[in-house]
């Protein structure tokens, strides 16, 4: 049984039991011992830019109570990649550097008002 203490970077400190890991080596653990509901799982990302997309499809239906049983116990929920799916990870670039900005070729139809201040 291993236990997972969540960092202290994260606001809290956590210890749970390591249910399992993902593709890209998040870290998934659960506490129902004395515990808030719905507030007994968590992840420790492998990376500490922290991006929810970078949780597989499987593993957000557990961490989202969705499903009782993580994607290692569950064949339903084990990640196969399909050929239309990329092989790697994306990253969400939305709020990044490298986000999509769109830009426009039409002039302004409405110009800012200088307000003209007279001499006294």
């Amino acid at each position: 049984m291993l236990l997972g203490i969540r960092p202290p970077d994260a606001g809290d400190t956590k210890a749970g039991v390591l249910v399992g890991t993902d593709q890209t080596g998040n870290k998934y653990y659960e506490n129902n011992a004395q515990e808030l509901p719905l507030r007994t799982r968590w992840v420790d990302y492998k990376n500490k830019e922290y991006e929810p997309s970078q949780i597989e499809p499987g593993w957000h239906a557990w961490m989202s109570y969705m499903v009782d049983k993580p994607p290692t116990e569950d064949p339903l929920l084990q990640r196969q990649v399909r050929t239309w799916e990329p092989q790697e990870h994306r990253p969400v670039l939305t709020m990044s550097r490298s986000a999509y900005k769109p830009y426009s070729t039409v002039k302004n139809k409405y110009s800012a008002w200088k307000p003209e201040v007279a001499a006294r």
